[in-house]
């Protein structure tokens, strides 16, 4: 998971990323969200970009930062109760 974050900077290992990952932006981090897009093309597992709408960098906008934690809680808790059933070899 990563928010905000520069996973362009990592381009090249991109496509060996085998595990669920979430990238979360803000709206108005136009930069960031355009390198974002570029590298959820690049990723080889599951993957998923959410835009938070009204977010700058930073998500110091009122509500986002809540909006971030949400996205992030409901992603975790679908993978880890998806491992959590996967039989024992």
């Amino acid at each position: 998971m990563s928010r905000g974050g520069r996973p362009d900077l990592a381009m090249p290992a991109l496509p060996s990323v085998v595990a669920p990952t979430l990238l979360i932006v803000g709206s108005l981090d136009e930069d960031v969200l355009q390198l974002n897009r570029l590298a959820l093309g690049r990723l080889a597992g599951e993957r998923r970009l959410e835009v938070v709408a009204g977010a700058s960098h930073l998500f110091e906008e009122a509500g986002t930062l809540e909006r971030v934690a949400e996205l992030a809680t409901d992603w975790f808790a679908a993978h880890f109760a998806e491992i959590a059933v996967r039989p024992r070899s």
